[in-house]
This record gives structure tokens, sequence and C-alpha cells, in this order.
């Protein structure tokens, strides 16, 4: 018959702690795979948000072309219209009967004439505002081609790398979750928040040479007594980290030998004769 699991919320502080540290050898592994991969991910992230980045300005620069040459459009086309109309005061011009209809007339003319000229001064204005819109389009396209060559090198370094640690990764991650479940779900939502606090991603340290495993400040003697029993789940005053005796986590401590004095040999005098 399959026995029954034990309820982690029922298992002695011994245990809890044990099953924590064994937790703890298994996520520095998985770290240890993940400083392999150096700054490569941070790098690939850095150059995907470029290359967004990038993609969005250059999409923006196109639209306000596109803008810019359908109001010159626009302008053209009341260009022609004023020309035209010109053309049909001018004409009007010879079958006029009296002054008040020909200055009306020469009044409408010059005003086509001057709006004309103003349709042509910003034409002009909005050809120059697309040129160096163009400019920045293109300069902004070989440096969006450049970082994608950049980003698939990157890729390709950073798939080398992970495919060649996949496999381990992939299994400490398995037995990483496998001990989760020995874990009161409390103490391992503890863990993991003092862990991701931690610059070197240890949540449970054991005690050397007098001090914390984390942040190496001194611990008490009777703090030292604690832990030893095993009673009770003790973090350390300074860091926060979760403290466990040496020997519980497996560990071996190599206690310095003393050395024993040497006797100095005395030489009994030769007596004269």
């Amino acid at each position: 018959m399959a026995t029954k699991k034990e309820n982690p919320a029922d298992m002695s502080v011994e245990q809890k702690l044990k099953n924590l540290y064994q937790l703890q050898t298994k996520l520095s592994e998985i770290d240890k795979i993940k400083t392999l991969r150096g700054e490569l991910p941070l790098e690939v992230q850095d150059l995907e948000d470029e290359i967004e980045g990038l993609t969005h300005r250059l999409g923006k620069y196109e639209e306000e072309i596109e803008r810019i040459s359908a109001d010159i459009s626009r302008k053209r086309e009341a260009i022609d219209e004023a020309t035209a109309m010109m053309t049909r005061y001018q004409e009007q011009l010879n079958d006029v009967r009296n002054n008040r209809e020909y200055d009306n007339l020469t009044k409408e003319i010059e005003f086509q004439g001057l709006e004309i000229e103003l349709l042509k001064k910003k034409i002009g204005e909005a050809e120059r505002l697309i040129n160096a819109k163009q400019g920045d389009l293109d300069k902004g396209r070989n440096v969006l081609s450049e970082r994608k060559a950049d980003l698939d090198i990157k890729k390709s370094e950073l798939d080398e790398i992970v495919s060649e640690t996949k496999a381990e990764e992939e299994k400490l991650r398995e037995k990483a979750k496998s001990i989760e479940t020995s874990i009161e779900p409390r103490l391992l939502t503890a863990f993991k928040r003092i862990r991701k606090s931690s610059r070197n991603g240890l949540g449970i340290v054991y005690v050397q040479r007098d001090a914390c495993g984390g942040c190496f400040n001194k611990i008490p003697p009777q703090r030292q007594l604690d832990i030893r029993m095993r009673k009770k789940v003790i973090v350390c005053e300074y860091c926060g980290r979760i403290m466990i005796d040496p020997e519980l986590a497996g560990i071996k401590i190599e206690k310095p030998t003393e050395e024993k004095p040497k006797r100095r040999s005395t030489r009994r005098k030769k007596t004269e004769e």
C-alpha cells in the first residue's frame, strides 16, 4: 500500500528547514546556469525594446510624410482652382461696363495671385519638412537594420547557450518543484520573498564562523544555540535570511586545530673541569 504523504504543516521544524535548504541548493544551481548566460538575456530584451521603439517612431515619420504629402496635394489643387479663377476674371475684364466692375475684377485677380503665392510658399515649406522627415526616416531605417542584425547575433548566442544547459535546468526545476510540495505554503512564500530581495538569491543560509552566511554579521551565542536546537524558524536580525544549523544543512565545518606550544630544549652547560 502507498504511504500517505505527510502534510508539510505537520512536519517538524528540523524537517522544514532541511527541505528548505534542499530547495535553496537546487535554485542556486539554476542561478549558476543563468549566470553562464551572462547579460545576454538582458541585451536581447533591450534590443527588442529598442527595435520596437524604432519601428513605432519610423511608423510615425511615415504617417507624417503621408499627411504632409496629402496637404501638398490639396494646396496644389487649390492653386489650380485659383489659377482657373484668375483666367476667368481676366477674360471677364474684356467685357466690363464700368470702372467699378473693372476694380472688383482686378482686386479678385490680385487676391487670387497672392493666394497662389502663399500656397506656393507653404508647399515649399512642406517639401523641406518632408525632406527632413525623409532624412530622419532613412537614418532610422539604417539604425533599425543594424539593431535587427545585432539582435539576430545575440539571439543566436543565447540560443546556443540555452540549448547546452536547457536539459540540466529543466531537471533542476522539476526537482525544485517536487521539493516545494513538501514545504508549508506560508514558509515557502516567505522564503521566496527573502530570496527575491537578496542579491545572491539566498533565502536560507547556515552559520559560518559565528556569523550569518548571507550578510556575515555576528550572531549572538544564545541565538546560535537556538539555531542548533532546531525548535523554531529563526531569521537573521540584520538581513532577514532564514538561518540553519550547518550540520542540518549537511555542511562540515572544520574546526581550527590549536597548535601546542613547542617546548624549549634546554641544554646543560658542561662544567669546566
